[in-house]
């Protein structure tokens, strides 16, 4: 995935020793989903949601994109309270979001509200008791410019307790544990060098560096992969 988000993880597989053994492409999440359901690809960054789709699927090593509070970059924006709101657009490009939504608005904010398919200039639409999830970059940049913004890693943690992973390295076959193990380095490279990182990627909207120290957490430990299993389990059950 090309967003701001990865940028730390990509840093490290174009910089390090395992650019010999990987070739490395970026795409939107549902291609990459769809890539791997192919088998055309071995391993991909993937949004939580996509993986009961792909058959013998793998979280591969100890990385990917999680947040334990507010990750900033996915939120519901909206001119009015949340108790306000009669429709909620669904930005799609990430699938991990849109289901993250549906169960906070069904079983934590408890929201009586229609979702609705987000067209690709749906950002001009949020406005009276119509809301709308952004996520990624555009989120960042959207920040000042609604009254309204619920953080929805923050409202899955005041939910669970839990941190929420929205992205995992998946692989569609078992790796060998060699590769696994320099392919974790190398992810870990990219976050030695945030401030170089940062510099490479000007965005004025937001600050980058609290972007990746704060927001974003790279590492996915005990209780990430907690968050994880519990957004699974939910997903699967109500997907019946």
């Amino acid at each position: 995935m090309s967003y701001l988000n990865t940028k730390p993880l990509l840093y490290g597989l174009e910089q390090s020793s395992i650019k010999e053994d990987i070739i490395l492409s970026t795409a939107y999440p549902a291609q990459l989903a769809a890539a791997l359901k192919d088998q055309s690809i071995d391993l991909a960054l993937l949004p939580v949601a996509a993986i009961p789709s792909i058959p013998n699927a793998h979280i591969v090593g100890s990385y990917g994109i999680a947040a334990d509070g507010d990750v900033a970059s996915v939120a519901l924006f909206s001119q009015v309270p949340l108790e306000a709101i009669t429709h909620i657009y669904l930005d799609y490009q990430s699938r991990s979001s849109v289901r993250l939504t549906q169960e906070l608005v069904n079983h934590f904010w408890k929201l009586k509200v229609a979702l609705l398919p987000a067209q690709e200039d749906y950002i001009a639409s949020i406005q009276g008791t119509k809301a709308g999830v952004i996520i990624g970059d555009r989120a960042l940049q959207q920040l000042p410019n609604f009254p309204y913004v619920y953080d929805l890693a923050s409202a899955w943690k005041a939910w669970t307790g839990l941190p929420f992973v929205f992205a995992a390295w998946v692989s569609n076959k078992a790796l060998p544990a060699e590769f696994i193990s320099a392919f974790d380095a190398a992810n870990a490279m990219g976050l030695q060098h945030l401030e170089a990182i940062v510099a490479a990627h000007p965005f004025p909207a937001y600050d980058l560096l609290h972007y990746y120290q704060k927001n974003i957490h790279y590492e996915l430990d005990e209780n990430k992969r907690k968050g994880l299993d519990l957004f699974l389990k939910m997903i699967s059950a109500n997907h019946g």
